[in-house]
């Protein structure tokens, strides 16, 4: 694996720092508790008032302890298992490895720029910039190798292919139901937008992350050499992403929010995203 040391040093602060965020927006306490806030736009909303996350709203803190609680437990240690065998020499494993990574690199994107400013903030930083520089260089040693040419000629591209593009359609529509309307009535704010600044997750997905599925997904199918590195990189990302999105449907239950049908809906798009993401990475040897 090229630049194996300083993938390694990357990964390894990577870990110790996301466990100890996570680990705060967990375990964190104390605080006012819940109030209602007057935002600029006249809406009143509950600011969840505990914890690391005591300035955002309610129904988004608890998102964010839902997917604290993956990635200290899941993520984390998915990335540790994936280093060990990457540095091994499994093919499987450095396409697991550039997975795990993506997830820290967009998971701490949002957290950084969505995030109200909190005691955590540097750590965000420092968790973006590693975390981009280890998914580059373990992206840039696979295809220098010619890994996404050794998948096997029964690779499942066109049913994996297929699902990214399904996704990208599904999410794509989702956030243009709760972007487009508001603009059409003359209202301009979307349900949802509280005291943030801007509809982030939805600029990102449709700005960055839905193209980059769907360009996946056709390159694939078509079993171009990048769509072979970036499909099963996505999806392996994309099926952590889904478990934590799992986990905040759960989290938001719990708090009483009416979360049906999305928690019988997303757990059966998380299956498939890793039904999928497995029979790619089986499709590949395991080593040379």
């Amino acid at each position: 694996m090229k630049h194996n040391r300083l993938i390694t040093a990357l990964v390894i602060l990577i870990m110790v720092a996301a466990a100890g965020a996570s680990g705060i927006g967990v375990f964190s306490r104390g605080g006012p508790g819940q109030w209602q806030y007057r935002t600029i736009r006249d809406e009143v909303i509950t600011i969840y008032g505990e914890g690391i996350y005591r300035h955002m709203s309610a129904d988004v803190a608890v998102q964010g302890v839902g997917q604290d609680w993956v990635t200290l437990f899941l993520a984390v240690p998915l990335l540790g298992a994936a280093l060990l065998w990457a540095r091994r020499g499994s093919h499987r494993g450095r396409f697991l490895l550039a997975g795990v990574l993506g997830y820290f690199l967009v998971t701490y994107l949002f957290y950084l720029v969505m995030g109200m400013y909190n005691p955590l903030f540097l750590v965000y930083t420092l968790l973006l910039g590693t975390s981009f520089f280890a998914f580059s260089l373990t992206l840039a040693g696979i295809h220098g190798d010619g890994l996404p040419l050794r998948f096997a000629p029964t690779a499942p591209v066109g049913v994996c292919g297929g699902f990214l593009l399904f996704n990208t359609a599904a999410v794509a529509l989702l956030w243009l139901g709760v972007i487009v309307p508001p603009l059409l009535d003359g209202s301009l704010y979307p349900q949802g937008l509280h005291h943030y600044t801007t509809m982030i997750v939805q600029g990102l997905d449709l700005g960055l992350l839905l193209p980059l599925s769907a360009v996946s997904g056709v390159l694939m199918i078509r079993r171009r050499p990048l769509g072979l590195l970036l499909g099963p990189v996505y999806l392996v990302f994309l099926s952590l992403l889904m478990i934590a999105l799992v986990a905040k449907i759960v989290a938001m239950g719990l708090t009483g929010v009416n979360v049906i049908p999305s928690v019988f809906i997303i757990p059966g798009i998380t299956v498939v995203s890793l039904i999928s993401a497995f029979l790619m990475l089986r499709s590949l040897p395991v080593v040379e």
